[in-house]
């Protein structure tokens, strides 16, 4: 199962537009999620994401709330707290925020280490969370007039306070298409395109990827891609399978491709290397993160796995 695909709280999109309503989902059966410098708080022992009572945060500044959704129990509300002092923070829960404290009870983390280690649902939750208390945290001013807005629709827009302008802007989500691209040499040895980027820990190798211009299709994005990063051209292409990666704004749109040329020119302004590698080799890569030397897989959390895997097994 892909994570953070499993985003299956009730959102609420009609009711949240009414102050009364959202009024009524505060209360004790509310669950908060806070985020400080885009990493949510954990329960350190547990290693799961920490779900507040609004009694635990009833000193915090709430009216920049988001809300998330809502299921048979509880309703659930995102809170950016990157502007609030770590000790006002301690009061709220009366606990330690130190990263490295030996007997501390919660801590930030940042959702890309910490998600593949959760439960699938609360990561989807999460990552939502980190999110959209990203996006208000960089569109504070209106896109239009450069005068400040403000968040409504219980945090899932943002008004110009503008009389004269009152623009409305909605949370982004940028497109971008992932392709498992494959080829069957003369050899018979059917084999797929990945390639890495020079910032990435050494030896890992992904699935090639890039963002959707305006007035493309995904199918032409995917040929686009491939042929700009890695010089290969590609026909056959099949979605597969779709991620939200709100890291910071971008859903993966998942495909399949077929190579009609195999000769790979990078340029290097995208990608360090590509390469060809057969469902054997793979067999061989280590882990993202291992210390040992040679070639290593992506993140298991990543879309760019789930394709790998699933090419691996056909």
């Amino acid at each position: 199962m892909l994570h953070y695909t499993q985003m299956n709280l009730d959102r609420a999109s009609a009711e949240r537009k009414d102050p009364n309503w959202l009024l009524g989902q505060y209360g004790e059966k509310s669950r908060w999620l806070l985020v400080w410098n885009n990493k949510n708080l954990i329960v350190s022992e547990k290693r799961e994401l920490a779900l507040l009572s609004q009694s635990q945060i009833a000193t915090l500044d709430r009216a920049e709330a988001v809300f998330l959704g809502i299921d048979d129990t509880h309703s659930y509300f995102a809170l950016d707290v990157s502007e609030v002092e770590q000790e006002l923070l301690q009061g709220c829960i009366d606990v330690s925020f130190e990263e490295h404290t030996d007997n501390q009870a919660f801590h930030f983390e940042d959702m890309r280490t910490i998600g593949p280690k959760l439960d699938v649902e609360l990561a989807s939750v999460g990552v939502l969370a980190r999110g959209l208390c990203y996006w208000h945290k960089t569109h504070r001013f209106c896109g239009r007039c450069g005068n400040p807005n403000r968040s409504v629709e219980a945090g899932h827009a943002r008004l110009c306070n503008d009389p004269e302008c009152r623009h409305m802007t909605f949370p982004r989500t940028d497109p971008a298409v992932i392709m498992l691209v494959s080829h069957t040499f003369p050899d018979g040895v059917e084999r797929c395109l990945l390639g890495r980027q020079a910032q990435w820990p050494e030896g890992v190798y992904s699935t090639l990827a890039g963002f959707v211009d305006p007035g493309e299709t995904l199918e032409r994005a995917v040929i686009r891609e491939v042929k700009e990063e890695a010089g290969v051209d590609v026909d056959e292409v099949r979605y597969l399978a779709s991620q939200p990666w709100p890291f910071p704004s971008s859903i993966m749109l998942g495909f399949i491709a077929t190579a009609k040329s195999t000769e790979i020119f990078v340029e290097q302004d995208e990608l360090e290397q590509a390469h060809w590698f057969s469902r054997e080799d793979l067999d061989g890569f280590a882990e993202w993160g291992d210390d040992a030397p040679g070639y290593k897989l992506t993140r298991k959390d990543s879309i760019s796995r789930y394709l790998i895997e699933y090419w691996r097994q056909q």
